[in-house]
């Protein structure tokens, strides 16, 4: 069996986060195609549970503990030295070591690169004569401008250097590898338009979901206090774009959907919820539940499952994840960037607070009146059925194994293959990104 290096910023489970869920489901792919070595970083002390779970499905691996402080200070070190800090954030000698040792045999002749600042240590003259693939997931460049584009000065001088000083770094690994991932069509156009010397190496992968486990609960008995109606966010708390998303929300749309409906409750259903997200349980009706073992009650008994992002780039696995279940889901274009669904049929769009209110007080309403199993009922089928016509991992990832030079699979190679993995498709049971 081939060899290939797989490199990642992060322990690539538990499927909690949407970059894990991506990992987590490429590495199952790999093992099955590949003798996967594993090099990545563990940035919360409790993944270290889970490196076994890991090992298990890798010929060698190499775990390195990320700690904060000291990656802060690299980062702000490359400030000086006019690179893009989020390199170097995860520049690790021991790691670097461990690379050039692996590939010293010649046996390694493929390699993957999760995310664009784990590209650096395959980015020598011993990683040119490998097969190099680079998911860059997302345009983390241009995630960065809108960072810019949001913050007071002079932290938004400090983001757009470093969307800029990114960019640059994104355009070089983009033009030395064999080829370039994203998470979505219009990810991957983005940066066509943003680095069009590697356009004919530029593709996608769309991002699946487990939609056994994400299924609509018709049986499931009351999960909210008699006569509450409960919207719902879900997602990291600690999260920037989602800490502006619920910022925003709570400000702007809440109090007028609270006024009309006095026994709406918004429920913001994630894990580490900062200060000022804890902050926004002062306001009648809000709640911030932290860490929760299981989504799904949340989102099978909600009335309505919003999606405010204002700053976003890839895919919204919290919206496929809702959809997956049957939910009506309301968001932004920001949440909607990537995924393929038509506003009307399969879930709703709102550019601004107005049509927030608008949209979300009209399916309230019809929710009270007993129209729940009409307009809202077709809406959250349809929704479901996009799910699992375009967001199937098995069939998606085939487009990972064209990158690599893999032969082409059916629908038939795939289910067999999945049926013999060396470790199951495990459920995503928190919050993700």
């Amino acid at each position: 069996m081939r060899e290939l290096l797989f490199l990642a910023h992060r322990l690539p489970y538990p499927p909690n986060k949407g970059d894990k869920i991506r990992s987590w489901h490429m590495l199952q792919y790999l093992s099955r195609h590949f003798r996967v070595h594993l090099g990545c970083f563990i940035d919360d002390d409790d993944d270290w549970q889970h490196a076994k779970t890991v090992a298990a499905l890798c010929a060698s691996t190499r775990f390195i503990g990320l700690r904060r402080g000291p990656a802060r200070w690299r980062a702000m070190q490359a400030l000086l030295s006019r690179q893009a800090m989020s390199v170097q954030y995860y520049r690790d000698d021991g790691l670097l070591q461990w690379v050039d040792g692996l590939l010293s045999c010649g046996k390694v002749r493929h390699a993957l690169a999760f995310s664009g600042p784990m590209a650096q240590y395959i980015d020598g003259s011993a990683g040119r004569a490998l097969h190099r693939v680079i998911d860059f997931v997302d345009v983390d460049s241009d995630k960065w401008r809108q960072y810019g584009d949001s913050k007071p000065w002079p932290m938004s001088q400090l983001y757009r250097h470093e969307a800029y000083m990114l960019l640059q770094y994104e355009r070089h690994i983009a033009q030395q590898f064999t080829a370039a991932s994203f998470v979505s069509p219009a990810e991957a156009a983005l940066f066509r338009q943003c680095a069009p010397m590697a356009r004919r190496k530029t593709g996608y992968f769309n991002n699946g979901v487990d939609t056994a486990y994400f299924t609509p609960l018709p049986d499931q008995p009351p999960f909210y206090p008699p006569g509450v109606q409960a919207l719902v966010f879900t997602g990291a708390m600690d999260y920037w774009p989602n800490i502006d998303a619920v910022q925003w929300f709570v400000r702007h749309v809440w109090p007028a959907l609270r006024r009309q409906f006095p026994q709406l409750q918004f429920y913001i259903v994630g894990s580490a919820p900062v200060p000022a997200v804890t902050a926004l349980a002062k306001m009648a009706g809000v709640v911030v539940t932290g860490k929760v073992p299981d989504i799904r009650p949340y989102l099978a008994g909600a009335a309505l499952v919003v999606a405010p992002l204002r700053i976003a780039r890839g895919v919204q696995n919290k919206v496929l994840e809702a959809m997956a279940m049957g939910k009506v889901v309301l968001a932004t274009p920001q949440a909607l960037e990537g995924i393929a669904a038509q506003p009307g049929l399969e879930l709703l769009l709102a550019r601004d607070d107005v049509e927030f209110i608008h949209h979300a007080a009209r399916v309230l309403r019809h929710a009270q009146g007993g129209a729940a199993e009409g307009n809202g009922a077709a809406m959250g089928t349809a929704a479901r059925q996009l799910v699992l016509q375009d967001y199937n991992w098995e069939r998606n990832l085939r487009g990972l194994g064209a990158m690599l030079g893999l032969p082409a699979e059916t629908d038939a190679d795939t289910d067999a293959a999945a049926s013999g993995a060396s470790a199951p498709l495990l459920p995503v049971r928190e919050p993700s990104t």
